[in-house]
């Protein structure tokens, strides 16, 4: 399983984070959680709580909204470090980018969110470790009807579609049921 890289999308609420997290879990390896999400009241400071509550304690946790890869270089480069990184979420830090940057133009947000989902595959294949990330699923969803809700399901989407063609197994969690994308586009 070394350097594979897994995407598990699904809606919000879907079960997403919990599959991820089994499916790490069933390795038997321990892993490193990248945590993206920043308490910003207290509806999200009990998001996380519950995330946190479920993570087993030989996982280690860090919390970074915004460089993912820069998160996990030193954490993967210790000679003690899990050989398995697990990314919760895409979707948030796609949001934290966006609102750290919300005046930059699209192009620039574009390169900035591939440039770092590519480092992450990186520093990851560098280091021989395997990359589970998990995403919202924006594809399913209305157009949103205001200009930063559009810019986010526009990068997500982009984001997500990059993650997918990267990643060995593509998972879509609905309801609780995980769905093997790959294995159905075979």
């Amino acid at each position: 399983m070394a350097g594979q890289v897994c995407l598990v999308l699904g809606g919000v609420r879907s079960g997403k984070s919990s599959f991820a997290e089994e499916l790490a879990l069933h390795t038997g390896q321990p892993a490193i959680y990248l945590a993206t999400g920043v308490v910003s009241d207290a509806e999200m400071a009990e998001r996380i709580r519950r995330h946190q509550a479920r993570r087993p304690g030989h996982w280690r946790t860090l919390e970074e909204p915004l460089d993912l890869a820069g998160g996990l270089v030193s954490a993967l480069t210790d000679p003690a470090a899990p050989s398995l990184a697990l990314v919760d979420s895409l979707d948030v830090w796609v949001s934290n980018l966006l609102l750290k940057y919300e005046s930059e133009t699209d192009a620039f947000l574009e390169r900035l969110a591939i440039a770092g989902l590519d480092m992450l595959f990186s520093v990851c294949h560098a280091q021989g470790a395997s990359l589970t990330l998990v995403s919202c699923e924006v594809g399913l969803s209305l157009v949103p009807p205001y200009p930063l809700g559009r810019r986010f399901q526009d990068l997500l989407g982009l984001v997500n579609q990059r993650a997918a063609a990267q990643a060995g197994e593509v998972y879509l969690v609905v309801a609780g049921i995980a769905v093997d994308l790959k294995a159905l586009a075979r």
